[in-house]
């Protein structure tokens, strides 16, 4: 018997067409997107990079070109790719852009489900000798 193909798996989705948007993958992240000089990017004010072969929708689903958004702040949903570069983005109508994205609050690299939000954390200025131990 053969398995099921992986296009036939259901998507799980953050339900935001209930006010009139799209459904969006679970794990998308909503910021403020800023096309500086393609690939060179700006979400929320910090300066980031698009990757190789990034797809962009408009409000219409309908793809766009980086470089037509050059110099225009949007709203948007986005995902990361394993490198961390944008890779996918979403631009939002004023109705999608009421829901609230579930995913906002996670940290960086939102696609990692074993980093923790919690606990004490290495500011790079722990000096050597005091660095835990293997077998710790």
């Amino acid at each position: 018997m053969l398995a099921p193909a992986a296009a036939q798996e259901p998507i799980q989705t953050q339900n935001e067409a209930a006010l009139g948007g799209r459904n969006f993958p679970q794990g998308t992240l909503r910021g403020r997107f800023l096309v500086v000089n393609s690939p060179e990017i700006q979400l929320d004010g910090t300066p980031e990079r698009l990757a190789p072969g990034v797809r962009i929708r408009s409000a219409q689903n309908m793809l766009v070109m980086p470089a037509n958004l050059t110099g225009q702040n949007l709203l948007v949903n986005y995902r990361r790719d394993a490198a961390g570069q944008v890779n996918e983005v979403w631009i939002l109508t004023p109705d999608e852009a009421q829901a609230k994205r579930a995913s906002a609050d996670k940290p960086l690299l939102n696609f990692w489900p074993f980093v923790a939000d919690t606990g004490p954390r290495d500011d790079g200025k722990t000096p050597f000798d005091q660095l835990p131990r293997y077998g710790q």
